[in-house]
């Protein structure tokens, strides 16, 4: 049988930033008609890699080559290789917020009547493209209104639309519940029937083990195998991304019942998203120290906005009340729930967690600057040594306290904005979406991490689209439909089957 020639090569690529060599002699090939996962650790060069290939690091600031259908290709923008049919959606969105849905969709492609925007024509457009796609979103609504959930189902839309003979799904599903998962997976598989070549990253191994053909694995920058699917193993895909046999992660033992750290009552949230309709209605449940309480649902559920609001960022008018250690508190901004115990590692990392242009030193920082300042001087002695012991503690990958966050990893992110948290010993930690985008190796770092803050006593309250983790992680899982509590389960009673049977 004759081998399909690949549709798109990397050959021999090397990259460099100052003090890392990112790519390594990396070569990797794609053929039509075949979904390609690509896997690896954080800062394994998946994204760096994916970068070259869409001409974000234009020719000339690498070594090797990019061959396109047979041909060099020499991508001086992301225009250049978006002119030659890849189609990118990269884990960190590139949406504007400023503009609907629709407009998103359509950026660049927008109808025209008369020299004017049809604006009719763009919403009718829109509306097509997403029911084609199975997604139920008003192109009508301003993108920065949605969630993180659905503006990654935006960010898809827009990137599929075209129907480019090479697309690349950097971490796609890492925002979406259950079923939106199955409607890309499935569309997935319809494109690869088109002929349509893609490049699949994601963390998530149960799913790369269902739609992909062949598998390669990047550790440290280097390709270290790539081969069919159907030769791989999970296991042995994770021993080869760590370069060791994975660990098994502990199951989180139950603690025994301490003090209520935590008790929500009746909260109500009004805001003009979601139809007018309330986002979260006569929501009450208590959470004590040494417990983890998850938060399970399906997207636009509630989830985030439950601990937005808890945490004294409410997008919009809130009714209820909250207590901590018994007190209650005013919640009128983020700084009285932090004043009160309270601290949240928000959904988005990279717009709400971390402020990227700035050092990990300063991030860690910024959470605790009364404990390292003298007379409302930062002390730089006190904030290096504090700085230092939570990277060695929380095992943070970064070349320098100095360097700037945006160069780290998504799972070494992550890990940042713990940290920043954690030098002030919160009451109670929620946690939304604690390991959205990271590989396995951190993820099980990170349960660990909770596993330890909870046995000191600490409240953690977990808000989770994946649902193998919530079982995995929690003592008690509250289960949101439509911003009500639809169930409420133990740990003996928690099952996938009852909980999604709640959750709809």
């Amino acid at each position: 049988m004759r081998t399909v020639p690949p549709i798109l090569e990397a050959q021999d690529i090397r990259k460099d930033f100052p003090g890392v060599r990112a790519l390594d002699r990396v070569d990797f090939q794609l053929r039509p008609g075949e979904i390609h996962a690509l896997v690896g650790e954080n800062g394994a060069g998946k994204s760096t890699l994916i970068k070259i290939l869409t001409g974000e690091y234009p020719v000339g600031t690498f070594e090797g080559m990019v061959v396109l259908q047979g041909h060099q290709a020499h991508f001086h923008s992301v225009r250049d290789s978006r002119q030659a049919g890849i189609a990118a959606v990269h884990q960190e969105l590139a949406l504007v917020d400023d503009l609907t849905v629709g407009e998103n969709v359509l950026l660049g492609d927008e109808p025209t009547r008369f020299g004017l925007f049809d604006w009719e024509r763009l919403y009718e457009q829109a509306e097509a493209v997403l029911a084609i796609l199975g997604i139920d979103i008003d192109v009508r609504e301003d993108v920065r209104r949605l969630g993180v959930g659905e503006q990654q189902l935006v960010e898809i839309a827009r990137a599929l639309r075209r129907n480019d003979p090479i697309l690349l799904l950097d971490e796609p599903t890492a925002a979406l519940a259950g079923n939106e998962v199955r409607i890309l997976l499935d569309l997935l598989s319809q494109l690869r029937e088109q002929g349509i070549a893609i490049i699949y990253i994601s963390h998530k191994l149960d799913e790369v083990f269902t739609i992909a053909d062949r598998i390669t694995v990047l550790r440290d920058g280097n390709t270290i195998a790539s081969k069919p699917t159907d030769e791989w193993s999970q296991e042995a895909v994770v021993a080869a991304m760590v370069g060791r046999e994975q660990e098994a992660t502990p199951t989180v033992n139950a603690p025994p019942a301490g003090d209520v750290r935590l008790e929500v009552c009746k909260l109500g949230l009004h805001a003009s998203t979601r139809g007018g309709h309330p986002l979260l209605q006569d929501v009450s449940f208590t959470v004590r120290a040494g417990e983890i309480l998850g938060i399970a649902g399906l997207m636009g559920a509630g989830r985030t906005e439950l601990l937005s609001t808890i945490f004294g960022a409410a997008p919009g008018p809130w009714q209820g009340e909250v207590r901590v250690a018994g007190n209650p508190i005013a919640l009128r901004s983020p700084e009285d729930a932090v004043a009160a115990g309270l601290a949240l590692v928000p959904e988005d990392r990279k717009a709400d967690g971390l402020i990227l242009p700035f050092s990990v030193l300063t991030n860690l920082s910024l959470a605790h600057l009364d404990d390292i300042s003298v007379s409302g001087v930062i002390d730089q002695h006190r904030e290096v040594t504090h700085g230092e012991k939570l990277v060695a503690d929380l095992g943070i990958r970064t070349p320098s306290l100095h360097a700037e966050t945006r160069t780290l990893s998504g799972g070494n992110q992550q890990k940042t904005v713990l940290g920043k948290w954690l030098m002030r010993e919160p009451k109670v930690l929620l946690l939304d979406e604690p390991t959205r985008g990271v590989d396995v190796g951190a993820k099980d770092e990170i349960h660990r991490l909770i596993a330890e803050l909870t046995s000191r006593g600490m409240a953690v309250v977990m808000a989770s689209s994946e649902l193998p983790e919530l079982l995995q992680v929690s003592d008690r899982i509250v289960v949101l439909r439509r911003g009500r509590i639809a169930g409420e389960f133990t740990r003996a009673e928690a099952t996938p089957e009852a909980i999604m049977a709640c959750a709809t």
